[in-house]
């Protein structure tokens, strides 16, 4: 008999995916209604696909809500005072490390790339995480090595900050525009799996003009017209490419200034603020953010962290005096890190509090300062929380996820002994900005927590809070974040 070998059957080869590039693009102030306004009118096709697409939310930000700060959930999923970076400015009590300005930190021009090293070391950032991230107008660049921060070095630095502190918004808008050419063109070549770009002009022009101004819309069309011009190379070059865009915070509009620092001092308190911190007196520091917000530390030569208890008999004449001034609303008192007293201006005492199973608990003491009598019924308390009640107990009144929000914040051993958050209308610091305020951010008020995120792709579960984008984005992109890439990521 002959026998004739036949072919052995091949096995179809693998089909290899496409690696995926995710981009997180931050509409730095931009408010939901000013950018779903936006969409409805057209102004913004490619955001407007991405809403069709994947959806668009409005979720919370954080306390403080304010640039840097509210940059943290997006690239590590925490609040800024679990991170240890409470604010834009702050008092570093525990002297934990040296500093140009002795133990008051501002991360404001340069010193914004200090924030990094104040960051908690035990929870990675998405830099850390991503095997080839590229990211530019980050405050936020742990993780990133050389040449992955576009607008990093000595030739972007100088004339970053001789923009911002000549109040040059429309010098921002042609940085921005470079920056977009620069990051587009470093996705086409090296083909990164995330991708980082923060947009300030929405909130610097904001700032100085108001958000309603035509010439925010103008800010709004660059974050567009980088989705548009991603979407399309990536399409171009058969690469698939994922999209998040997000708003670290509100804008509200600011008709008077206080001079915080100013009115402790009136009061008889030797006082440190920003920008002189190396005289004025031992009292206290008064480190604004936002500046609708503010961290009030007293007892300076302390290097422990006090509470309120403890601080009561010397400083309740100052709480009473902050409370008494029309720019202030709400005032924080930290009893520890799970319990702090909220006062309002007009609205009475109550008591937020976090249990050790991690549920959360509002009670009145003499009044409603947090405006939730008609959620809370007869009882005037709220007991026994989780973080998604606590949200949808809060999410449609003045203070949306207010509960979480001071635990975050207050708790943390770097915030302020007196925590401050400002009236509607008004911020906190008179002095010493390159741009003149006309509207402002960094407090619990909703216009100024409330933020839209888009989505390219319909998440599973409904977000809430933008600490979220952390997950999402590695939901989105789970090959780029898979693992750590540094030691501190473990």
């Amino acid at each position: 008999m002959k026998f004739t070998l036949g072919r052995a059957r091949q096995r179809p080869a693998p089909q290899r995916r496409a690696r995926v590039t995710l981009a997180i693009l931050v509409a730095d102030g931009a408010r939901p209604d000013t950018l779903f306004r936006a969409l409805d009118a057209g102004h913004l096709p490619a955001l407007a696909a991405l809403r069709r697409d994947g959806g668009a939310h409005v979720v919370t930000s954080v306390f403080p809500s304010v640039t840097g700060p509210a940059y943290i959930p997006f690239l590590m999923g925490l609040h800024p005072g679990e991170a240890g970076v409470p604010g834009i400015r702050w008092w570093d009590r525990a002297g934990t490390r040296a500093y140009a300005a002795g133990r008051a930190r501002s991360y404001v021009g340069f010193e914004a790339l200090r924030q990094d090293g104040d960051l908690v070391a035990s929870h990675p950032t998405l830099f850390e995480l991503a095997a080839r991230p590229l990211a530019a107008m980050t405050p936020i660049g742990r993780g990133l090595r050389d040449g992955q921060r576009l607008d990093a070095g000595i030739a972007s630095w100088p004339r970053m900050a001789w923009t911002h502190f000549r109040g040059d918004v429309r010098g921002w808008l042609a940085l921005e525009r470079e920056l977009i050419d620069r990051v587009a063109a470093r996705v086409v070549r090296d083909r990164p799996d995330l991708v980082f770009l923060g947009h300030p002009g929405i909130d610097k022009l904001s700032h100085q003009l108001g958000q309603e101004a035509p010439s925010v819309l103008d800010a709004l069309r660059l974050v567009d017209e980088t989705v548009a011009r991603l979407r399309d190379d990536a399409a171009r070059h058969g690469r698939p490419m994922r999209f998040l865009v997000v708003s670290d915070h509100g804008h509200a509009p600011v008709r008077a200034h206080e001079d915080l620092a100013g009115t402790v001092a009136a009061l008889g308190h030797g006082v440190l603020a920003h920008p002189w911190t190396f005289a004025g007196g031992d009292d206290v520091a008064v480190m604004v953010s936002g500046n609708a917000m503010a961290h009030l530390h007293v007892e300076l030569g302390r290097r422990d962290r006090p509470w309120w208890p403890a601080l009561a008999a010397r400083w309740e004449p100052l709480a009473a005096a902050l409370l008494r001034r029309e720019a202030v609303e709400l005032l924080l008192l930290p009893h520890g890190p799970g319990r702090c007293e909220v006062r309002s201006r007009t609205g009475g005492r109550a008591m937020v509090e976090r249990g050790a199973e991690g549920r959360f608990a509002y009670r009145t003491i003499d009044g409603d300062p947090l405006g939730l009598a008609a959620a809370l019924g007869p009882s005037g308390a709220a007991e026994r929380l989780d973080v998604d009640d606590a949200w949808a107990l809060t999410r449609d009144t003045a203070y949306p996820d207010a509960l979480v929000q001071v635990l975050a914040l207050a708790g943390s051993s770097r915030a302020g002994d007196l925590i401050v958050s400002a009236s509607p209308g008004w911020d906190l610091r008179s002095r010493w900005e390159p741009i003149p305020h006309v509207s402002s951010h960094g407090s619990l008020r909703a216009e100024h927590l409330l933020v839209p995120l888009l989505c390219s792709e319909p998440p599973r579960a409904r977000p809430r809070r933008t600490t979220e984008v952390f997950r999402l984005a590695r939901a989105a992109c789970p090959a780029a974040t898979a693992a750590p890439t540094s030691p501190r990521a473990g």
